[in-house]
């Protein structure tokens, strides 16, 4: 049931599994994890309390306890359980990201995200995390030198090699990149990541001709990597391919639609001003999470699709009718958006993101996705000022020669949604002033 998305139904097995042994430690363990990810965050916390207390001390069931303290916003337990479970595993790297990621969080201070880390026997995956924590603290040089140690003495490691190839790809070093990618790819040659890897190296070095062969045969093997077709895409606009247009300017693949007023409030003001009061209490951190496209802001680390709250029910219900309307105004194709519309649809995440003034999201894409979305609560004055606080389409997220920029802005207003292909690279652009961007955003899969 797990494996096929049903959580419910797993949750109430595993319930099940408890009553059925009543001694048993993994059974509690097993019925914390599936609560976690259901975001019944007490109930995790309770079943794994239960779990340690009958004997099952494993770090695992100490990593599911700290994310669901964390997701109640007991964040000192959360620090304490997630520090339990690298003691526990010394090299736990899953543990140890959690970790670092909430000191991180908390604090914006990378010397006390890495502490426990500092600590660590010196593994090939410990490197990978504090290399990620230094790059998101914008410490490049640093993450660099620090993969250099570490791949002297591992040089066929291909997460360090593809780490190593962001890096030189951060410090413009494209010979660099294009040297750590295709090592990685000698490494594992049926790795998509690291043919991936060396397709953004050959558009970095200029080599576009050569990218987009290779893009060809990567999105042969994964027609449904949109991180993949977002490579292709990228280098059929830089050899002037028609396909890109069709691909990424089409107008019907973009829509943007001002929701109606839920039942229950006067009018969508008032719905989006009890929408802030409720996402305001979920923004707790001082800066972004790991390995996201979030800068000088924070984003809610919990799935809002399914959260059992009034205000944020009630705007996923308010979501349904233009996102159907939306993939009807799609029609047939066999295009990588077209050929998957499906009877139906379901959310494959959801989070808040609040910007700070000076703020942005770097230009990305959503390589687990089908159609990405950004829906907007409230926003600072700002944005009347173009480009402000605007979102971006079509700017790479990775280093080209020559450089590319957007191709078309989007102005945000509150209660607005875009619905967009999750291939498509967006991002925001920097607003100043001192009122902070909140916004919601999903991905969609066919369901």
């Amino acid at each position: 049931m797990k494996a096929q998305g049903d959580l419910r139904g797993a949750a109430a097995c595993y319930a099940q599994a408890v009553a059925a042994r009543p001694d048993s430690a993994v059974a509690e363990h097993n019925l914390a994890s599936v609560l976690g990810d259901l975001n019944d965050f007490a109930g995790a916390a309770a079943a794994a309390a239960r779990a340690i207390a009958k004997g099952g001390d494993a770090p695992e069931t100490w990593l599911v306890r700290g994310r669901a303290l964390q997701g109640l916003g007991e964040l000192d337990a959360a620090d304490d359980a997630l520090a339990t479970a690298v003691a526990r595993r010394p090299d736990y790297a899953v543990a140890h990201r959690d970790l670092a990621q909430l000191r991180w969080m908390r604090s914006a201070d990378v010397g006390h995200a890495l502490t426990a880390i500092e600590r660590a026997p010196s593994t090939a995956a410990l490197t990978q995390v504090k290399a990620t924590v230094l790059m998101e603290a914008g410490d490049d040089d640093r993450a660099a030198a620090v993969l250099r140690a570490a791949l002297a003495s591992e040089p066929g490691h291909v997460g360090l090699r593809l780490l190593a190839a962001q890096v030189a790809a951060r410090l413009g070093d494209a010979e660099g990149q294009l040297a750590q990618a295709s090592a990685a790819l000698r490494a594992a040659s049926a790795s998509i990541e690291a043919a991936k890897a060396v397709a953004e190296a050959l558009l970095h070095a200029g080599r576009a001709g050569e990218a987009a062969a290779l893009a060809a045969r990567i999105v042969a093997a994964v027609p449904d990597d949109q991180g993949a077709i977002a490579v292709q895409a990228t280098a059929w606009r830089l050899i002037g391919d028609p396909r890109y247009v069709a691909l990424c300017e089409d107008p019907a693949l973009v829509s943007v639609t001002t929701i109606e007023t839920p039942a229950g409030w006067a009018d969508l003001g008032a719905f989006l001003t009890d929408l802030t009061s409720e996402l305001a209490t979920r923004h707790r951190w001082r800066t972004h999470p790991l390995e996201q496209s979030v800068r000088h802001g924070s984003q809610t680390q919990e799935d809002l699709a399914q959260l059992d709250v009034p205000v944020v029910r009630a705007l996923f219900a308010a979501l349904d009718a233009p996102i159907r309307a939306h993939i009807a105004g799609l029609g047939s194709g066999t295009d990588p958006v077209r050929r998957r519309v499906a009877a139906d649809y379901r959310f494959a995440g959801a989070w808040s993101v609040r910007l700070s003034p000076g703020g942005f999201h770097s230009d990305h894409v959503h390589p687990r996705g089908w159609l990405s979305s950004a829906f907007y609560v409230a926003l600072p004055e700002a944005v009347e000022r173009e480009p402000e606080g605007w979102l971006a389409l079509g700017r790479p997220g990775i280093t080209t020669q020559p450089a590319l920029g957007p191709v078309r802005h989007i102005r945000p207003r509150p209660g607005q949604l875009v619905l967009f292909p999750s291939y498509l690279w967006h991002g925001t652009e920097p607003f100043a002033g001192e009122a902070s961007r909140l916004s919601v955003a999903f991905d969609l899969l066919p369901a």
